[in-house]
């Protein structure tokens, strides 16, 4: 996984079209004034939470996040998109842009589906902070602009769950054509399952056949970037959804030996146990500032079996208990 987010060059551009000044948003957030006169803007997840505090901070439109998430034109969209586009429905879109979305940023996409319902979340690995809620609106409109499309239709999804309190609610309502439901557990959009499995009028297995190897190999090469406990934490982030992952599972996922697996993390000082722990940290340290989940629900996500064995641990981790943590740092976005 890559640790910086690439910025899209057409965002300054963005801003311009939508009235918000580049050099207020830049001045805000902290970040250099010539930031976008680069070739390539490389940007932190605190920098990148940055830049987004400082467009809702200096924008007019509290609603801003969801025209600039929007795109009118499919020659806008970037190569991602662009594949995300190709595929055959949506869920398979969200597949595809979670697999490459691994190229460009420590950004995941999680697509959950069953028989009813199909939900797309957004999650940040790197993260320290509440994710600011511009961004929320940028992710959750560019879902809506793939969906839209793709189908070619007006789709609108079953609902819209955001953890903030009620805010802007008829723009809201108005933009992604749905209820919105405010002090949620979580930040997710949410379609009908036949809506997510709806044909794409813009699949193109050719225009994918191009695409794909291009994307293929950034990953292939960023994967060999990645150290092999790097590869370890990941995989066991991803098997970490209500239970414990056991080595051998996860090394299954990364084509090796359990024997070879502890091999490799002893030969980095590390072990099985140690990169667990690391991981479900930052899942922890993720559950506890970008949702609303009681603490027996993230304590049950994480593979605990009950929610003392998590406070123990985190109190471990971080010297204090995980809701005295929760509280300090929705102060400190209070404050911001």
């Amino acid at each position: 996984m890559s640790k910086h987010f690439r910025v899209p060059a057409r965002l300054p551009v963005k801003f311009k079209e939508l009235g918000v000044r580049v050099s207020a948003v830049l001045r805000s957030a902290g970040l250099p004034e010539n930031l976008f006169d680069q070739t390539r803007v490389l940007l932190t997840t605190e920098e990148l939470f940055a830049l987004w505090r400082g467009i809702g901070l200096t924008s007019s439109n509290p609603a801003i996040g969801l025209q600039l998430g929007t795109e009118a034109k499919p020659e806008h969209f970037d190569p991602i998109a662009l594949a995300a586009l190709s595929t055959a429905n949506l869920g398979e879109a969200m597949r595809q842009a979670s697999r490459y979305k691994q190229l460009c940023c420590p950004e995941e996409i999680h697509y959950e589906s069953n028989e009813e319902e199909s939900s797309i979340q957004f999650r940040w690995p790197l993260a320290n902070d509440v994710e600011p809620e511009v961004l929320t609106d940028v992710c959750f409109a560019w879902v809506l602009s793939i969906a839209r499309h793709g189908t070619g239709t007006r789709l609108t999804p079953v609902r819209l769950e955001l953890v903030r309190p009620c805010a802007y609610q008829k723009s809201l309502e108005r933009h992604f054509g749905c209820r919105v439901v405010f002090r949620a557990p979580r930040n997710a959009i949410v379609f009908r399952s036949a809506d997510a499995a709806r044909p794409f009028v813009t699949s193109n297995a050719e225009l994918l056949a191009m695409l794909a190897p291009q994307l293929d190999e950034e990953l292939k090469q960023n994967k060999r970037q990645e150290t092999f406990r790097e590869r370890v934490h990941s995989a066991i982030q991803k098997k970490l959804t209500g239970r414990r992952p056991r080595i051998q599972d996860v090394a299954r996922e990364l084509r090796v030996s359990s024997r070879s697996l502890q091999r490799h993390l002893q030969d980095s000082g590390s072990s099985f146990q140690r990169v667990l722990e690391e991981a479900r940290r930052q899942l922890a340290r993720h559950y506890l500032t970008n949702s609303m989940l009681e603490l027996n629900e993230a304590a049950y996500l994480l593979g605990y079996e009950d929610v003392n064995s998590f406070v123990r641990a985190f109190r471990t981790w971080e010297g204090i208990p995980p809701a005295h943590w929760r509280q300090a740092r929705r102060e400190k976005a209070a404050s911001i």
